[in-house]
């Protein structure tokens, strides 16, 4: 017994020198345009065979995929032009800047500008003196009246 190559099952012929790939399917054959990658599915309804191109929802993404890329550079180039992006190495080095010092608010014209200072060094430390004096005052008073209590009873 000779050895033999498995065999396949026969496909259906293609046309136009392999232009065609057909594949069947359940009423008829599925037709691929291997040049144009069109689909379309072929019937025989009795009067003959008949054609008809599958919608194709490539084109349908190929049109919302360059729609979006038009956009995608549109919104880049309006961004381009609001604000100037600095690249590379700045020569010149930084200001140094106080880190509890809150940036000014922008104004419109003709609005007033609301400002409240942040207490300094000094300030703080008068109101802590304040504070401790009014604190020993008030032991002071309460050590008084429990003298006072205390000699009574």
């Amino acid at each position: 017994m000779e050895w033999e190559p498995p065999r396949r099952a026969q496909s259906l012929p293609d046309a136009e020198n392999g232009r065609y790939a057909l594949s069947p399917i359940t009423d008829g054959v599925l037709r691929l345009d291997t040049r144009s990658g069109a689909v379309s599915t072929c019937t025989n309804s009795g009067a003959g065979w008949a054609c008809y191109a599958v919608p194709d929802e490539r084109a349908a993404l190929d049109v919302e995929i360059g729609r979006l890329q038009a956009d995608n550079e549109k919104l880049k180039a309006e961004l381009a032009a609001r604000e100037p992006t600095v690249t590379g190495k700045i020569d010149e080095p930084m200001p140094k800047t106080d880190s509890l010092k809150q940036p000014e608010p922008k104004v419109a014209d003709g609005e007033r500008k609301i400002e409240i200072p942040l207490p300094s060094d000094r300030d703080m430390d008068r109101m802590m003196s304040f504070l401790e004096r009014a604190w020993r005052r008030l032991i002071e008073m309460a050590n008084r009246v429990q003298k006072d209590v205390a000699g009574k009873i």
